[in-house]
């Protein structure tokens, strides 16, 4: 992916952040939505999750699931401060403006405080630009005033960074309260490239947007990557639970053993 050389830049040396101290994997659990969302998830699969939320080094701050699993998640995280999100046109984005109306009211009935829209990226490729705002139109009316609507773009499925940058910015201009990469259902998934072109329409907005990053980020080492080049282009401190997330299952286990002892491997220590 071709980007303007201030962002190429940001985005190499964002790559050399392979490290996390103690502090920032701490930090960065504070920053996860712990995710299951597979096929042969059960109520018993969402409970394991939901006790794997609160963490020795704290709470995460979401776990994600399927619609269905909502109300097992809400019962399982009582009391612990952990929000709920859950998917609602997904994984494809071929929904309605009135089934993605209806999935995300029935989501918000039953529980969720986050709401995790696929945006319609095949029909924003072949032209349509309509559908796609009514939608995230749909969707943001649903979600009302108090519900976190997160617009996961697919990044890796546009073929230039144009694209890519103009359909985060109607997402934006559509209500959107989080720019996420990926569903990590199609590959490539989340890109260091990729994250820096939301960012950078992020940082454009003209009012508070966070960022979301999901699809292969399994360890600290890649995490640190995307939490420096947060810091390059957002500028220090600015990652919080309200403004950046990862989704992801497997990097939980990596940032615990980070908290504990620090991630050896790198050749730069991103020390937020």
């Amino acid at each position: 992916m071709n980007l303007p050389p201030e962002l190429q830049q940001a985005v190499d040396e964002a790559a050399t952040a392979t490290t996390l101290t103690k502090k920032a994997a701490r930090r960065a659990i504070g920053l996860l939505d712990l995710t299951s969302l597979e096929d042969a998830d059960t109520d018993g699969t969402i409970q394991a999750l939901c006790r794997r939320a609160v963490t020795p080094a704290g709470p995460v701050a979401a776990v994600c699931v399927w619609p269905r699993f909502v109300r097992t998640a809400r019962k399982a995280l009582k009391g612990s401060g952990v929000r709920i999100a859950t998917v609602v046109n997904f994984p494809g984005g071929e929904g309605t403006a009135a089934s993605v109306a209806e999935e995300t009211a029935a989501a918000v009935a039953d529980g969720a405080d986050e709401i995790d829209m696929v945006f319609p990226y095949r029909a924003f490729i072949d032209g349509a630009r309509t559908l796609p705002k009514g939608v995230m139109h749909a969707c943001r009316e649903a979600c009302g005033d108090k519900i976190t609507m997160k617009v996961i773009l697919e990044s890796g499925q546009f073929p230039d960074p144009d694209l890519l940058s103009w359909a985060a910015r109607d997402a934006i201009a559509a209500g959107a309260d989080f720019l996420k990469t990926s569903t990590g259902k199609t590959k490539p998934a989340a890109t260091l490239p990729a994250a820096a072109l939301l960012l950078h329409a992020i940082a454009d907005a003209g009012r508070p947007v966070g960022f979301k990053a999901a699809g292969g980020i399994r360890d600290a080492a890649t995490a640190a990557g995307y939490l420096a080049l947060a810091e390059r282009i957002m500028g220090p401190d600015w990652a919080s639970p309200k403004t950046f997330r990862f989704g992801a299952s497997a990097l939980l286990d990596s940032l615990l053993a980070a908290a504990e002892g620090g991630s050896g491997k790198g050749s730069k220590d991103a020390g937020y």
